[in-house]
């Protein structure tokens, strides 16, 4: 099983050839990886060459790749996409099994098998005049597009994003460059202010007083947080929420969640709701169903990794003798 935020869409056109020199050529069939960056031990960017899904692609959409044919259909927010350059980027966070499989696999000059999007409804870019975007953890990278589309649009932006750690902040040049006003928050004080995002967004509101709209995206338990400061202000507050997904189209019904007391479907109807009126409480309950499953499923995996590091020196012993 796995998480996301996003809707059925657009069917790119088949797989791409991709060779490179360098260290010798690489030639494969499936989408390029043309470039990646380590943010920790756990997130890394990855940039794929896909110029059909650059053209087609809105902030908030996500897309459904495959490491392999025989791989698990992974849902991913697009963190970024350049129209020009025809590439889309994408920041995972290696937490189970297959996100830790891409991970391991993917790097500049593999392809991955499978790429489809873009998905999902996207983003409202409104005309509000001043807006606060927020980000948490992973959230941050899809909280990007959201703030360079208002900044477009004529809005004044503030950027409030949070981390654990001073270690663990990225694109904080990127976010500087389309925010009129940027913060950071960090858990331990070790950048910008020691607090959550939430502090960040009362002192805005509180600085402001006339803030229009605030976008959060990351773990629930901190969009709620991020929509109940909001609440008492009455402000329009919208979030983006990532239940478990499989085909992405609305077929399946694994990504339902309730919104406003009714059934909603993250993948077709979303992945973007207003955050007074959804059921965080279910979200999180559903959340945690697949739990055994996932945890089975990564010891699995972590096993045969095992057996295949220690293949070589087994096999080496075995010729020696």
């Amino acid at each position: 099983m796995a998480n996301s935020r996003g809707q059925g869409g657009t069917m790119p056109a088949g797989p791409t050839k991709f060779s490179q020199t360098g260290a010798g050529d690489v030639m494969g069939t499936g989408f390029p990886i043309l470039a990646r960056s380590d943010f920790s031990e756990t997130t890394f960017l990855l940039e794929i060459h896909h110029p059909m899904m650059a053209r087609a692609a809105r902030p908030g959409q996500f897309v459904i790749v495959m490491v392999d044919e025989h791989g698990e259909r992974i849902p991913l927010t697009i963190a970024d996409f350049d129209r020009e350059n025809g590439t889309v980027t994408l920041v995972v966070q290696a937490v189970g099994k297959s996100s830790r499989e891409m991970q391991a696999r993917c790097r500049v000059g593999e392809t991955l098998f499978g790429m489809v999007g873009p998905m999902g409804v996207p983003s409202e870019i409104s005309h509000a005049r001043k807006v606060i975007c927020v980000g948490g953890g992973l959230g941050v990278a899809p909280i990007y597009p959201q703030a360079r589309a208002f900044k477009e649009a004529g809005a004044h932006v503030i950027g409030v994003v949070g981390f654990r750690s001073a270690s663990l902040v990225f694109w904080e040049e990127k976010f500087r460059d389309v925010c009129d006003e940027f913060v950071i928050c960090t858990d331990d004080g070790s950048a910008g202010i020691k607090g959550l995002v939430t502090d960040g967004i009362q002192a805005k509101i509180a600085e402001h007083g006339d803030i229009d709209e605030v976008v959060a995206i990351g773990p629930p338990v901190m969009m709620r947080a991020c929509a109940e400061a909001t609440r008492p202000y009455g402000i329009k507050t919208m979030v983006s929420l990532n239940p478990i997904m499989v085909d992405g189209t609305g077929m399946c019904g694994g990504c339902r969640v309730r919104v406003g007391g009714r059934v909603k479907f993250a993948c077709v109807d979303g992945p973007d709701f207003d955050g007074h009126a959804v059921d965080f409480d279910d979200l999180m309950m559903r959340l945690k169903r697949y739990r055994p499953q996932e945890q089975e499923a990564m010891e699995r995996w972590s096993e045969s990794c095992r057996r295949l590091a220690m293949e070589p020196a087994g096999a080496a012993g075995r010729e020696a003798t």
